[in-house]
């Protein structure tokens, strides 16, 4: 696949100025002397690659130099049909622009490569939405958004998890969507500070401008945020007997993580598994395991014992609410739907016996 490196350099080094060799073999995953090997294999190949030494050297293509090579491989053929779904483009109001772009690529492929192109729309479609999580509204996107685009000041009007606003100005760097939430990453007066679009109660922006602070890179800092956030965060574990519908639905509104835990639990005699997750707090645990029991249920809190009671009277008013009094004692067929004991599924089953 050397050819391909190859093409990958001299694209690299066309999109940029001037690089370093260390720069390049870490774009590329090679050593840095396969990049110099690369750099005179180029060089043989007509292509004008300039070398220069000491503290501001680096690589770089003569000045005005540019190859007028477009075809592509069948994987990045195959990689731009699946950007072609926008996914959070739409919140942004930018899905248009994207097909735009797209169809502009698409036409400038040579013309043996654009049934390729076609034919992976036909066949690749990326759905990157959750089947048991919403969509967060965030009203105030547009003027985030444009707020970024700009480096524009932002007076912000934020609520925090127990519903407290405040009001600050910030300098909004950038926007990041995670599992269909959106994030705010802004400069304040304590350093970079990150805020979720959905608590956003209020955004206006100012005339006022400022200077993004130097270095500062998008990806770098939310990976860095993400481990300290994983590191520092509440935590509130509950242990939970799933089955049926209910181990699937967990695993998928939990995440990746508690998936593969659920999954690698031994499975009980009954066809249960015991399994920890970590809720941070009661009150995400009451909502997401209300949530779930309103979807067929198949998930009962073991412990702790705190939480049992609290479900477990949410369970009792709802079933006086709407058991009516033909029903089958104070909890009926409380636990009907764990394997082997029926196929009933409802709210008081899944939040346990209280």
């Amino acid at each position: 696949m050397r050819a391909d490196r190859l093409v990958s350099l001299m694209m690299l080094l066309q999109s940029r100025r001037r690089a370093t060799a260390c720069e390049l073999a870490r774009e590329l995953e090679v050593s840095v002397r396969t990049i110099y090997r690369d750099v005179d294999a180029l060089s043989a190949s007509g292509v004008p690659v300039c070398v220069s030494r000491g503290p501001h050297g680096g690589v770089s293509l003569l000045a005005g130099w540019r190859t007028s090579l477009t075809g592509l491989t069948r994987g990045e053929v195959e990689a731009l049909a699946g950007v072609g779904q926008p996914g959070a483009l739409v919140d942004l109001g930018l899905e248009e622009a994207l097909q735009s772009g797209l169809r502009k690529v698409a036409a400038a492929l040579p013309a043996g490569q654009q049934p390729e192109a076609a034919r992976a729309r036909e066949r690749l479609f990326v759905d990157g939405s959750s089947w048991f999580q919403e969509r967060e509204e965030v009203p105030h996107l547009g003027v985030l958004r444009d707020a970024v685009w700009e480096d524009r000041k932002v007076a912000l009007t934020y609520r925090d998890f127990e519903g407290a606003e405040s009001e600050r100005v910030v300098e909004p760097l950038g926007l990041v969507i995670k599992v269909e939430r959106w994030y705010l990453v802004a400069g304040t007066e304590k350093g970079v500070s990150v805020f979720r679009g959905g608590r956003v109660a209020g955004a206006r922006a100012l005339e006022e401008r400022f200077v993004r602070p130097a270095g500062f890179e998008l990806a770098g800092f939310w990976k860095g945020w993400c481990a300290r956030f994983a590191e520092k965060r509440a935590t509130y574990e509950v242990t939970v007997r799933v089955w049926g519908e209910g181990e699937e639905a967990l695993g998928a509104a939990r995440g990746a993580g508690d998936r593969e835990r659920i999954q690698a639990a031994a499975r009980e005699a009954d066809g249960s598994k015991l399994v920890t997750v970590d809720f941070e707090r009661e009150a995400i645990a009451v909502a997401q395991l209300v949530e779930l029991a309103g979807m067929g249920g198949g998930v009962e809190v073991v412990a702790p014992e705190g939480l049992r009671r609290r479900l477990g009277a949410m369970g009792e008013a709802l079933w006086g609410m709407y058991g009516g009094a033909g029903a089958e004692g104070k909890w009926g067929r409380a636990r009907v739907g764990r394997a082997g004991e029926g196929e009933g599924r409802g709210l008081v089953g899944a939040l346990g016996e209280g």
